[in-house]
């Protein structure tokens, strides 16, 4: 089975097939960096470090860029609440970005580009654009001419009618049609900007994601992905000037986006009040959990977040860091390949992870029966699939071991030690009520004991 992708310009399932053998240029939309992100943001770049590991065991170079936006209105306005320059107010949050992501087990991206770092690339194509007559020069802005493409809409499917009742444009004296779109504009007073030949000004959104993917993957790429609510405008119009700054050549051969996150039955947004930052849940779980619940559900659906959805996620991974740890002795055989199992075979299929993790647990719940050898290949299996999901990458011992937030909280693990080591004594003593005394005390500190012939494990709940 090949990789079958949903591709959200033709609105259908396709197999993935990248323009180059063996190469794979995929971008992805990261963050605005004026604060902490939440946990909507965290859901594309999950899902999409997910395709990229899949990615990364089906071809030889694949190369995955993911943008920090570093200049943009929410940023200037937020510096300017703190009396601080917008490059340290963006570098710091950019810096928090990483460090929550890394705690859910997100690889690092082969390319990270800043906006900043690419004014000459962006001015290059707004030059361009005009040049072609797909741009032009108003008091200051440069704006996109939407109809000078006779493409435009296609992506979102929408008519040019349809985009002007459907989005909250400026209406600008100086548009020569409303639904035309900014990809300069003038900076004022002591708001950041740069010279351009246009005068002292900043660029418009769209415009710095077409610049870096020009820059650093080239004018045709094979994967760009985001969120579902990035398709209109913003995709659209990076195609716009993408493809019109290219002489109509293709910018993005399969389109990918994730559905929306749901807290209380309603789509999550700071204008409601409802959202939850990432750094918040990791003081309650732990980065592997909230990881797994946003691969419960496959990307392009809908997902509603709450409290229980993270406690059966992690109910999920005590299961299977419980079945790895009874097979703690059993060396994994290394000469199996995960690729042969239904669950590769759901990672195909438009990354469906809510098969592939059914899967995983029917294989954990094999191994807990099978003989030696078979639990040996199993055991290889489970890792692999755990890898490619970025799961199961620690040691049970640490798992069961270990507390949500940075630092243990609560009981320290030698204290949990020392009572494990009283109520064995105990129980050599036959002062079993003391015995069971300490159990008592360690699950009122949310920790529990299991017995087994091997001795006493505990896990934190």
């Amino acid at each position: 089975m090949t990789l079958h992708v949903y591709n959200t310009s033709t609105r259908q399932k396709e197999e993935f097939k990248p323009l180059q053998a063996g190469k794979v240029k995929m971008y992805v939309c990261g963050p605005t960096v004026y604060n902490l992100v939440h946990i909507g943001n965290a859901r594309p770049v999950v899902v999409f470090d997910t395709l990229f590991r899949l990615l990364q065991s089906e071809y030889a170079e694949v190369i995955y860029a993911r943008n920090i936006t570093d200049i943009d209105d929410k940023i200037m306005k937020a510096a300017a609440e703190n009396s601080e320059p917008i490059s340290t107010l963006a570098a710091r949050y950019a810096r928090e970005f990483e460090a929550d992501m890394a705690q859910l087990n997100n690889l690092a991206p082969t390319i990270v580009p800043y906006a900043t770092d690419h004014l000459p690339q962006m001015i290059s194509m707004v030059q361009r654009l005009i040049d072609k007559g797909h741009a032009y020069v108003a008091e200051g802005h440069v704006l996109f001419a939407v109809q000078s493409m006779a493409e435009y809409g296609q992506l979102s499917n929408r008519s040019l009618e349809d985009m002007l009742d459907g989005a909250r444009v400026e209406v600008a004296p100086y548009k020569q049609y409303a639904g035309d779109f900014v990809l300069w504009k003038p900076s004022r007073g002591d708001e950041p900007g740069w010279d351009s030949p246009w005068g002292y000004g900043r660029p418009g959104w769209h415009l710095e994601c077409s610049a870096m993917i020009e820059a650093h993957l080239g004018e045709t790429i094979d994967i760009h992905g985001g969120g579902r609510d990035l398709v209109f405008p913003h995709h659209e119009n990076e195609v716009a000037q993408s493809c019109c700054a290219h002489d109509g050549k293709e910018y993005v051969r399969y389109w990918m986006h994730n559905g929306y996150i749901n807290i209380g039955g309603e789509k999550m947004s700071k204008s409601l009040g409802n959202f939850r930052t990432v750094r918040e849940l990791l003081q309650q779980y732990k980065g592997e959990v909230i990881r797994f619940a946003l691969l419960s559900a496959q990307y392009r659906s809908e997902l509603d977040f709450s409290a229980d959805l993270l406690n059966q996620s992690k109910a999920s991974l005590d299961s299977l860091y419980g079945f790895l740890r009874d097979a703690e002795e059993v060396v994994a055989d290394p000469s199996v390949d995960i690729k042969t199992q239904p669950f590769y075979s759901a990672m195909l299929d438009d990354l469906n992870t809510p098969i592939a993790i059914s899967e995983l647990h029917q294989m954990a719940k094999a191994l807990n029966k099978a003989e030696a050898a078979e639990k040996a290949r199993l055991k290889g299996l489970i890792l692999q699939a755990g890898a490619l999901l970025g799961i199961l990458q620690q040691s049970p011992e640490a798992w069961f071991t270990s507390t949500a937030g940075s630092a243990e909280e609560g009981i320290s693990a030698a204290e949990i030690e020392a009572l494990i080591a009283e109520r064995a004594q105990a129980k050599l003593d036959k002062n079993y009520a003391r015995a069971d005394e300490v159990r008592q005390e360690l699950k009122a500190l949310g920790v529990v004991l299991e017995d087994s012939r091997e001795g006493t494990k505990w896990r934190r709940e």
